[in-house]
């Protein structure tokens, strides 16, 4: 009886709170329409010298396939290796091509030539990537001489050749990858801190003590809680997928219901550990600084910018107590792979577990005076 008007007295509160309202509206809208343009890992506009010590109409051929294309810049032609490494070592330039003497007579007599590429490794992502763009573009550089000129002409920088099919993401567009992990953030933010800090504004207010004195048991509080921002958190994840479908055509490739199965489990997860960090909190500067701290760790730990299979073993240990990693990896499962239920049982395991340990802390942590 009690649980039924708690609940009411939270969702008055909530749809007093016109700020709260504008929020549920103006953070997805802004991270699903911002974030995936501006945290876009493709590197643009890369700075590149190229020695041309062959000055030949295909070496000429080769210069303005890389300057037509968008990752590239062309900063100059200088003439010698030297001077292209001190353009390196200052900054100026991030990638050297070296197109050899007689590059195009090898390429028509012998029917192979080389050319070197040097990047500047202080910054490895970007010099791995640009090597790559530039390999790509070499390689296309290739294969038009093949059709033009037969068999004779090929630019050997591999020994090998490798064609990739992307089954899952085959244009390689980030944003795709980003997009199911951001709806996951915005749940941690919406579904998980807030009925944190409701808690501590009403030990502020000094409400929190009229609650002590009420016959209201420690379960059916916490629970009051939890529930209305576990409706906050199903229609901000409906809200964020409709505008995945809007603004960049995507749509889960699995089943939709996988998804809300698992939501419904990771709001419990975030929530009860946001209700355990309000019931340590004194203050409510002191839980914001506490749940900054928790948001930065489950951001780098959670695989949402940089793959966890890349970290240090004693790291991918660690990720293992990161409710946020479970939950991304099951929405881009969804979303790319497609993947049912069944695949994803570890996951729903994990979270399970997370979800009973946190809200029983949660109970046990809240200290209730009669």
């Amino acid at each position: 009886m009690f649980l039924s008007y708690l609940v009411e007295k939270e969702v008055r509160q909530i749809l007093r709170n016109k700020f709260l309202i504008g929020l549920f509206i103006l953070l997805p809208t802004a991270m699903m329409l911002m974030m995936p343009q501006a945290a876009n890992q493709e590197i643009k506009g890369l700075k590149i010298c190229v020695i041309d010590n062959d000055r030949s109409p295909f070496s000429n051929r080769l210069i303005h396939q890389i300057e037509a294309s968008k990752y590239f810049t062309l900063i100059d032609i200088p003439a010698n290796y030297e001077e292209s490494l001190h353009r390196v070592e200052s900054g100026a330039s991030d990638i050297i091509l070296e197109i050899p003497n007689h590059f195009e007579k090898q390429l028509l007599v012998q029917g192979s030539s080389q050319v070197m590429i040097s990047a500047n490794a202080v910054d490895g992502v970007k010099s791995g990537l640009g090597s790559s763009y530039l390999g790509n573009i070499i390689t296309d550089f290739a294969h038009n001489l093949k059709q033009e000129y037969g068999e004779k002409a090929e630019v050997k920088i591999q020994h090998f050749n490798v064609e990739p099919h992307y089954l899952f993401n085959p244009h390689l567009d980030y944003k795709i990858f980003m997009v199911p992990a951001l709806m996951v953030m915005m749940l941690t933010l919406l579904s998980g801190f807030l009925p944190a800090l409701n808690i501590v504004s009403e030990k502020e207010r000094g409400t929190i003590e009229q609650m002590n004195v009420t016959p209201v048991g420690k379960f059916s509080f916490i629970l009051s809680k939890l529930i209305p921002y576990w409706a906050v958190g199903f229609f901000v994840l409906t809200y964020s997928m409709i505008l995945a479908r809007i603004a960049y055509n995507l749509t889960p490739a699995g089943n939709i219901l996988t998804i809300y199965i698992f939501a419904s489990v990771y709001i419990l997860v975030i929530s009860g550990l946001g209700l355990v960090i309000s019931n340590r909190s004194a203050t409510m500067q002191q839980a914001l600084f506490i749940m900054f701290f928790f948001l930065i760790v489950f951001i780098l730990m959670s695989g949402l910018f940089t793959p966890v299979s890349s970290m240090p073993e004693w790291a991918q240990m660690l990720t293992k107590l990161n409710p946020l990693r479970y939950f991304i990896e099951v929405m881009r499962l969804v979303y790319l792979k497609g993947s049912s239920f069944v695949d994803l049982i570890p996951y729903f395991r994990a979270l399970c577990i997370f979800a009973v340990g946190l809200n029983f802390w949660a109970v046990l942590s809240y200290q209730k005076t009669n």
